[in-house]
């Protein structure tokens, strides 16, 4: 399974409100519980904001990809947001965050939960790509981007 399976142009989201790490969590929950109906934004919320209590999901170079596991989910479901400002995700290198890649999968997905996150972690360890997202002044032009780099890598598998 990869990111492009899973990352419909619906969920790639520009400038988007941030204002904290809680409010871009909770914003993600509603907007996917109102996209899939068989998601509840509570329960989405309390699973994303129990995996950051076990560590922050902020891995640096103003990016994070929060996850959890939902037995909810039938099958992986992903968001890419750009935030209109970051914030503050307790990152491990304490800088604030702007580009944030959500992922759900069902509970049982352990092989696929890691290989989804090896390839967002992929994609979002190049200097170059951060920096073209961050410049992107569009929908469009983000959805465009990101969808690019999926493919690339997606390629090198």
């Amino acid at each position: 399974m990869t990111l492009a399976t899973i990352l419909p142009p619906e969920r790639v989201l520009y400038d988007v409100p941030g204002g904290s790490k809680k409010r871009v969590l909770e914003f993600f929950s509603t907007f996917i519980a109102q996209n899939i109906p068989s998601l509840d934004s509570q329960e989405v919320f309390s699973r994303l904001i129990g995996r950051e209590r076990l560590g922050s999901t902020g891995i640096g170079n103003g990016v994070a990809i929060p996850h959890a596991r939902s037995p909810h989910c039938d099958s992986p479901i992903a968001g890419f947001l750009k935030l209109n400002e970051a914030v503050d995700f307790d990152a491990i290198d304490g800088e604030p965050v702007d580009l944030v890649f959500v992922l759900l999968v069902p509970e049982e997905a352990d092989d696929t939960h890691l290989a989804l996150l090896g390839q967002v972690a992929s994609i979002m360890n190049d200097a170059d790509t951060r920096q073209q997202l961050r410049k992107s002044g569009s929908q469009r032009e983000l959805l465009d981007l990101i969808s690019a780099k999926i493919r690339e890598q997606a390629a090198s598998l």
